[in-house]
């Protein structure tokens, strides 16, 4: 039997359309001046290549503003050369930092090669230009000392549920040395348990499983709370929820990394700190306790899942009180 060939389908040929259309109208007015096929690239380097929301989101922002850079003096995409980068580049030093400026370099670096391999430029014209020299060696992220941390772990009152969601919540980020946003995303099914011997495992960026043994002071802070909201058994549920009610009643939603940040600043205010700590403060506090202990370089980076050891001695401020000894021997 013989079949009459399918006939396209008007609905998804309309749907293509609108997509595209929505497209059209999002991108950058430089983007849209280069064709379709120039939007289409454009979007498919946030969407096939990035794949970090938090990084898709900041290379939109500095792409958006290069662009209208661009077009406010007179640019299609194909005038840009390395010159008109470095110009760029010269005018963000006016008004950001040197990391934020680098940032913006990449983004643009990134997005031209995306351009050109997908043939709609036949050359990156950022390839060549040279951004901000920027070295750091220590950390800027405050550290707690371990009394501090004590006492702000100990300040937090555990009647309600929201302050034994809390607690864990920090405990697993001091013992783990763990991101806030690899935290928030734990289900119960994460914290694992294995005869006598309890683990955390996190969902770290670039799509990293990473299973760390769980302090006893986490064991202690997470069988507290799961024993008081009851959902232990729930393996495939959010771990740390939001909470309403003044603290007393768990929801089914995640808590976000935002809302953990705001509960952070709470209790450390309420704790007396005068610190303006964040959620980072944990992973530096943890890294630096460890590290005063007698813990080495390398075993911190492998628990904190850092690429190099070098971004592990960031949050090393085990030195700090050495080189203040030795300046007070300047004794004038």
């Amino acid at each position: 039997m013989v079949h009459d060939p399918p006939v396209p389908s008007r609905r998804k040929h309309n749907v293509s359309n609108v997509v595209s259309s929505r497209l059209l109208n999002a991108a950058p007015t430089l983007i849209r001046h280069s064709g379709g096929k120039a939007v289409k690239r454009y979007f498919e380097f946030f969407t096939a290549n990035i794949r970090n929301k938090n990084t898709r989101d900041a290379y939109r922002r500095a792409l958006g503003d290069f662009f209208s850079w661009c077009d406010d003096r007179g640019f299609q995409l194909v005038d840009i050369e390395p010159m008109v980068v470095a110009a760029y580049i010269e005018y963000l030093g006016t008004l950001y930092s040197k990391p934020s400026v680098k940032q913006a370099l990449a983004a643009i670096r990134m997005c031209f090669d995306w351009l050109v391999v997908g043939q709609i430029l036949p050359m990156n014209p950022a390839s060549s230009v040279r951004g901000p020299r920027y070295v750091i060696k220590r950390g800027k992220t405050p550290v707690l000392t371990a009394e501090e941390a004590r006492q702000l772990i100990e300040s937090i009152p555990v009647d309600r549920v929201g302050g034994l969601r809390d607690r864990a919540l920090i405990a697993v980020m001091i013992y783990s040395f763990a991101r806030v946003g690899a935290v928030v995303k734990m289900k119960v099914g994460d914290y694992l348990q294995v005869g006598k011997r309890h683990s955390l495992r996190l969902h770290e960026k670039g799509g990293k499983d990473h299973e760390v043994p769980a302090h006893h002071k986490v064991v202690e802070y997470l069988d507290a709370y799961l024993q008081a909201v009851g959902i232990g058994d729930q393996i495939d549920t959010p771990l740390f929820r939001s909470v309403q009610g003044k603290g007393c009643l768990l929801t089914d939603r995640s808590l976000s990394r935002h809302d953990a940040y705001r509960m952070v600043r709470r209790r450390a205010s309420k704790a007396g700190l005068k610190h303006r700590i964040g959620c980072h403060t944990f992973r530096a506090t943890g890294i630096t306790a460890y590290l005063e202990n007698g813990g080495s370089i390398e075993n911190a980076q492998a628990i904190a899942a850092h690429e190099s050891p070098r971004t592990t001695k960031l949050y090393d401020r085990t030195n700090d009180e050495i080189k203040l000894d030795e300046v007070e021997r300047i004794r004038i």
